[in-house]
């Protein structure tokens, strides 16, 4: 017999990917550089160079049995090592390889940090808008999402709602900075107050609580934006991090979990992962992949292309009447849609070629997230299209 739970999943398929399968249809009728798919977050600029080198290098120069056997169960040590050394050095954070377990992107990092600090019946809290997928990934371990209301005057932390909600079955906060979907950046203010709140309810429950950062969008930061570093603040953080954007690798599928050494059972986090591996299949990633993105730890794909963009859109949408929280990084930014039904108001912009993801998904109705990770020619053009449909269907809201 088929397993239900996974049965039922198939009428909850994800709305994103839905739409980025009309977008690609919709391309083969009138070609794709016309239809201006702000669907998925799917990096659009080239990997650097210097990472190609090292593949072509190491393919060359190096014994394939190293490059494509597996790779011991906590990543490989001298990749471990090197994560660490760069975390050290750009943070003041006294890492070592111990505090270091790869994994298969953040997914795969997030699936093991979730493991290690909670079991079936304990809540883990998260912050609306939140990325759709956190649903399953907590849902599945038989820990409990919840989902503190959004903040919409900034998409800051809703602290109000969140000291209420915060109680003795909380193990772990969940957080996203800089955020999918809204690309707002939490400052460092947010961060302390987190940090304080977190600290008086471990006091007062008699357990840690943990902080679960999920940072695949660290390095995207645009320019003058106050970005803290997480795990300056709060002992109890466990970091997942992602080189998918960063270095426009989603298809390799590479990443790491990184404990904060001053982490109440930190001796034990990273060796307890190895063995959270052999349960979920999340194991030994690839190994020529490890060993590439040492080589290149301390540098990014050509980010400024998103800030541009970002920009772009940002005047625009504001222009047109779109109330609008400006991104401080990411590839996506956030307006409120100019009807209560975003579905709708995603529906109708679809006549336009706008391919645009309401957001009831990410816990927060009545927006839109736009991915905007894609040429910007293509986004210029679309400014056009952006503008057509509201002066035709909103015409008392265009300016």
């Amino acid at each position: 017999m088929l397993t239900e739970q996974y049965k039922k999943m198939l009428s909850g398929k994800s709305v994103i990917r839905q739409l980025s399968e009309f977008a690609t249809e919709r391309g083969k009728e009138i070609g794709y550089e016309n239809v201006f798919d702000y669907s998925l977050g799917n990096p659009s600029v080239p990997v650097p160079e210097k990472f190609t080198e090292v593949m072509i290098k190491m393919l060359q120069e190096k014994s394939p049995v190293a490059l494509h056997g597996y790779s011991p169960s906590l990543g490989i040590t001298e990749v471990r090592e090197k994560v660490a050394a760069s975390l050290q050095k750009r943070f003041g954070i006294p890492y070592t390889k111990d505090h270091i377990f790869m994994a298969s992107g953040a997914a795969g990092a997030l699936a093991h940090a979730f493991r290690l600090v909670t079991q079936p019946g304990d809540e883990i809290l998260t912050f609306a808008p939140f990325f759709p997928e956190y649903h399953p990934y907590v849902d599945l371990t038989g820990a409990v999402l919840k989902v503190v209301p959004a903040n919409t005057a900034d998409f800051q932390i809703n602290f109000t709602a969140f000291e209420e909600m915060v109680n003795e079955k909380t193990m772990a906060i969940l957080i996203n900075t800089p955020n999918n979907p809204s690309g707002i950046v939490y400052s460092t203010g947010t961060i302390q107050k987190l940090a304080a709140v977190l600290t008086k309810k471990a006091e007062e429950f008699g357990h840690p609580i943990y902080i679960i950062s999920d940072e695949p969008y660290r390095e995207l930061v645009f320019a003058g934006v106050d970005a803290p570093c997480v795990s300056k603040f709060y002992d109890n953080t466990i970091v997942c991090y992602s080189f998918s954007k960063s270095l426009s690798l989603p298809g390799e599928r590479i990443g790491y979990v990184a404990i904060n050494p001053a982490c109440e059972g930190a001796e034990f986090m990273v060796p307890m992962c190895a063995q959270i591996s052999r349960g979920i299949g999340h194991n030994c990633p690839a190994s020529i992949i490890q060993l590439a993105v040492a080589e290149v730890l301390d540098m990014t794909s050509d980010i400024s292309v998103y800030e541009t963009n970002a920009e772009l859109l940002y005047d625009k949408l504001t222009s047109l009447g779109f109330t609008c929280v400006k991104p401080g990084g990411t590839f996506y930014i956030f307006p409120k849609a100019l009807e209560e039904d975003a579905k709708v108001f995603c529906q109708k912009a679809l006549k336009y070629d706008l391919i645009l993801v309401p957001s009831d998904s990410f816990g927060c109705p009545g927006y839109f997230r736009m991915a905007y990770c894609i040429d910007t020619e293509k986004v210029k053009r679309s400014l056009t299209a952006l503008e057509k449909f509201v002066e035709t269907e909103y015409p008392d809201r265009a300016n």
